[in-house]
């Protein structure tokens, strides 16, 4: 096998996120991963209807298969991750039996971000801490008090990086798969 994995990704940020977690292999409890990454050009709605045909190819020189896309896009013909997810892997087991899973982000990436992790607020600008943030958001209305997380965590990561004078990329994703804490994750 060429690869231990191949992933199949929706955009260059989710990329990078799990470009952050596998470089974290002892934090997940797995041996180190030799991963290829590929995005799909026509990101999310892409990975749904033709991701199964793009990793096709791939069955004989990977071990295993992800394909990672976010449940909010505009036209998502299911309400839920899990149906979208069981519908992806019916169609990659054909050729990968039962090496490949279909990973649906629920509602979407950034939501992966928000923990209570200082982490958190310096990579997006904020000396004041987590607490100064989370207010912030609350003000803004991109996050009800007593929620875990904001119910718009897209939004909320582009408004949090902009106050804080933070271009939003994927290198902010890498940073903070790298550093946060997966046991609050």
């Amino acid at each position: 096998m060429t690869w231990d994995l191949v992933v199949l990704v929706a955009d260059g940020m989710m990329e990078q996120a799990l470009l952050g977690l596998l470089g974290r292999h002892q934090a997940l409890g797995i041996r180190p991963v030799r991963p290829r990454l590929i995005r799909h050009p026509q990101q999310d709605p892409g990975c749904y209807h033709t991701g199964h045909e793009i990793l096709r190819p791939f069955a004989r020189s990977a071990g295993h298969a992800l394909l990672m896309f976010d449940q909010e896009w505009q036209g998502a013909p299911h309400p839920d991750g899990l149906s979208l997810s069981n519908g992806v892997e019916s169609k990659l087991r054909p050729a990968w039996g039962d090496r490949a899973r279909c990973l649906v982000i629920e509602p979407e990436l950034e939501a992966w971000i928000w923990s209570d992790s200082p982490h958190v607020a310096s990579a997006l600008g904020w000396a004041g801490g987590m607490g100064q943030l989370r207010r912030w958001l609350e003000k803004q209305g991109l996050w009800r008090s007593g929620e875990p997380k904001p119910s718009r965590p897209k939004v909320a990561f582009h408004a949090a990086a902009r106050r804080g004078r933070v271009v939003p990329s994927s290198a902010i994703l890498r940073e903070l798969a790298g550093k946060v804490s997966l046991e609050r994750c």
